[in-house]
């Protein structure tokens, strides 16, 4: 049976509760400490993104600013939401040699969520699995999960214990098109998202759900949890390495710096032969395709959107796979493979198909 660490942040102000576990997957991937579970709870409310979305797309900043709303990019993928001290965040950070970590991101997924199921259950909830990362009630969410990598060994698995939503909230930190978009979208929120406290009239004690959670990680995954504090390398490493990456422009606005000139809201020409154009493609994710094409060819190209990609950076290896590419579906869907069959990324629930389908959307409607 493997020991790992149980880490109690109890209330963390917003960016020790989305990144800490940050620094602790540095010092696990190192091998300077055992594989560990965090629990934190935010203890003010703000908004979060995924790694791979455009920021001025996905938030109504000038919302977020007026309220005092901090904004995070976190380092795992997913879509942009709204978070508070009504849910309690679980944060596993190991190695991937532990023999409790599946190889694949899915099967992760399945048997960590076993943990999540249990604990609603426990609470008299008649909870299921959902893949790829989704615990449900009833058909409605009622808990989020994602999952990214740290280094050259290190797996990190982060979800919520939802006790309460505030869905107007919800709904007002994300950039929508009208009011009555947004007014669409918080009826839509409660029909598929939930609560403990909507489901059952009431909310259990945030000691009560941890006590849960730890019986749930010993007795599902047979693992022995021993309670420690964070390590006073780790605290530094937050300090001096990973606040300041978070609080930076560099990393909150990541991909509209990296391909600024490729920004634009609508197809936008630039010279006769030279165009730059935006298309979206629904999959079982979003994926958003910028691209300035050149006669038919791809010569710059930004991938976004609120899929997963482990590693993160092996976003990257797919737009530089795609510089250069003419549109046709054949010789994209070859490219995105090779990436794929060099064994560099896995993107859980999507595949090489839904990116050259996205792709070709850059040459408009097929007639």
């Amino acid at each position: 049976m493997e020991t790992w660490r149980l880490i109690d942040l109890d209330k963390g102000e917003p960016l020790i509760a989305q990144t800490f576990y940050e620094a602790v997957a540095h010092s696990v991937d190192r091998g300077s400490t055992a594989n560990t579970v965090i629990l934190v709870q935010p203890s003010s409310p703000y908004v979060c993104i995924g790694y791979h979305q455009e920021l001025e797309k996905e938030v109504d900043l000038d919302y977020c600013r007026k309220n005092g709303l901090m904004v995070i990019r976190r380092s795992q993928g997913g879509g942009a939401t709204y978070l508070n001290g009504d849910q309690l965040f679980y944060q596993v950070v190991a190695s991937k040699r532990s023999g409790v970590i599946p190889i694949d991101v899915e099967g992760l997924f399945e048997k960590f969520l076993a943990v999540t199921v249990y604990v609603y259950r426990r609470l008299g909830l008649p909870a299921e699995f959902k893949a790829l990362n989704d615990v449900v009630v009833r058909g409605r969410k009622i808990s989020g999960n994602g999952a990214g990598s740290y280094g050259q060994d290190t797996i990190i698995l982060v979800g919520n214990i939802i006790l309460d939503l505030d869905y107007a909230a919800m709904s007002r930190v994300l950039k929508v098109p009208s009011m009555k978009f947004r007014d669409k979208m918080a009826k839509s929120m409660m029909e598929w998202v939930t609560s403990i406290k909507r489901e059952r009239g009431d909310s259990p004690s945030v000691e009560e759900v941890k006590e849960l959670l730890t019986k749930g990680y010993e007795e599902v995954l047979g693992i022995n949890l021993k309670l420690a504090e964070p390590a006073a390398f780790e605290r530094a490493t937050w300090e001096g390495e990973v606040k300041p990456r978070h609080m930076s422009n560099e990393w909150l606005f990541m991909p509209e710096l990296r391909h600024r000139h490729l920004i634009r809201e609508r197809t936008v020409k630039v010279a006769s032969d030279v165009k730059i154009v935006e298309v979206e493609y629904k999959a079982k994710k979003l994926i958003r395709v910028t691209a300035e094409l050149v006669g038919g060819e791809v010569r710059d190209l930004m991938l976004s959107g609120d899929f997963f990609i482990i590693p993160e950076d092996g976003l990257s290896r797919l737009e530089s796979a795609l510089i250069g590419a003419r549109l046709d579906r054949d010789f994209i869907l070859k490219r995105v493979r090779a990436v794929y069959q060099s064994g560099v990324i896995q993107t859980p629930g999507i595949g090489p198909e839904d990116f050259a389908e996205a792709m070709m959307k850059l040459g408009g409607p097929t007639p």
